[in-house]
């Protein structure tokens, strides 16, 4: 029982409660703009395309500041860059929860940029605090409350709007307990001896420079953004706008519905994995999540009365859990010296096609949307630009190469 326990007396075991926090918080914050359209674009006096736009600001900065999050972790260790990244997530969502458009986008950048230190720090700090028979429990643990967290962040926001709270006031709620964690982290998280030296700070830029030389990395990053991009551009920005004004479903039930694709994600992400290493096969897997992913679109769209439009949504995210796989061959298909920095490099993949699909998708189908519109033909072809997205997935995986057969020595 000692054993078993002794990592609660380890002194990174609350810095890794910190960063669990951390990473909840900040997946709220990603998912909950998508139950407020109506009132952002009341609290800017814009458009639904431009708030569109101010929501997929996030993923620019998220993107990008993924490849320097691990950098950051390895020369500083993990107080320093958890505290900063808390702390811009923190300003992020107060200048959000202002009136004015320009500042707000600047706010909706900041809080991509330091929620981009979330997960990546809560995986170094679960390193130091578990023993190597519990780690894999404690990232999967990781991966799930990050999840549920933007989950929570939709319901709760929706009830709280739903109460006659301004739209402004959320913001600064969240810019409060932001600050209120980015202090408990600052005061809990131990310094880390990081023992760099500086031939290793000289030659850091190089590991991205194999990665990004390697086609395979570019493939498993794709792979992961079309994967990816129905759960964070659908479910997570446009979905409760689109099942209320094209099926004329409640506020309240389309929030539920998109709320249950994280939850999917969480039960899919641990399942598909768990799955693949067990029949030693990365490939059939990401197939089957995909054709799960795109039979789930299709069904909503065509067949809407075979199943709740809950149950649709959570099959979506559960087979959406796929779209982790390539995180794990990425690595695979990268020497071992650059496989931390290969974790930066596919974050920086996969959000950079969200971040590119995300505006055409505004442009194409978002800017129709009207109130009262009761147009399921705009739901349908909306959903099929994701679902040819995730066919591509499928050809795209057969130009990948299989490591799940592949011993460690063999994939370098």
């Amino acid at each position: 029982m000692k054993n078993e326990t002794s990592f609660l007396k380890n002194p990174f075991f609350i810095s890794w409660i910190l960063a669990l926090l951390f990473y909840s918080l900040e997946y709220a914050i990603r998912s909950s703009p998508s139950v407020m359209i109506g009132n952002l674009q009341t609290n800017y006096d814009t458009s639904s395309t431009e708030i569109s736009s101010l929501i997929s600001a996030y993923y620019i900065t998220y993107s990008i500041t993924s490849l320097a999050a691990g950098l950051f972790l390895d020369r500083y260790g993990a107080k320093k860059p958890v505290f900063f990244g808390i702390l811009v997530l923190a300003i992020g969502c107060l200048l959000f929860g202002g009136s004015y458009y320009d500042i707000g986008y600047a706010g909706r950048l900041m809080q991509g940029m330091g929620s981009a230190m979330a997960f990546p720090a809560a995986v170094y700090i679960a390193v130091k605090a578990f023993s190597g028979k519990n780690l894999a429990t404690a990232i999967g643990v990781t991966q799930t409350l990050g999840m549920l967290g933007g989950s929570a962040g939709q319901k709760l926001s929706n009830s709280y709007l739903s109460g006659g709270n301004s739209v402004n006031s959320i913001w600064i709620i969240f810019g409060v307990i932001s600050l209120i964690l980015a202090l408990l982290a600052f005061v809990f998280i131990p310094k880390t001896d990081t023992n760099t030296n500086s031939e290793k700070q000289k030659n850091i830029f190089d590991n991205y420079k194999i990665i990004f030389s390697n086609p395979q990395s570019y493939l498993c990053g794709l792979i992961s953004g079309f994967l990816f991009a129905p759960t964070t551009i659908f479910a997570m920005i446009w979905g409760v706008n689109f099942l209320q004004k094209t099926r004329n479903i409640s506020l309240e039930s389309a929030t539920v519905a998109c709320a249950l694709v994280p939850i999917g994600w969480a039960i899919g992400c641990p399942l598909l994995g768990w799955i693949a290493d067990k029949i030693k096969r990365r490939i059939p897997v990401i197939v089957g999540g995909a054709i799960l992913m795109a039979t789930s679109l299709l069904q909503l769209s065509y067949l809407p009365d075979l199943v709740s439009e809950n149950i649709s949504f959570l099959f979506l995210g559960i087979g959406s859990g796929a779209a982790m796989i390539p995180y794990s061959i990425i690595k695979e298909v990268n020497p071992d010296k650059v496989k931390g920095s290969a974790a930066g490099a596919i974050n920086f993949l996969t959000f950079g096609v969200t971040t590119l699909l995300a505006p055409l998708f505004s442009k194409l189908f978002g800017s129709k949307l009207t109130i009262g519109l009761n147009d399921n033909s705009l739901l349908q072809h909306s959903l099929l630009f994701f679902v040819i997205g995730i066919f591509g997935t499928v050809i795209i995986s057969f130009f990948l190469k299989e490591t799940g057969n592949v011993k460690p020595a063999e994939t370098n």
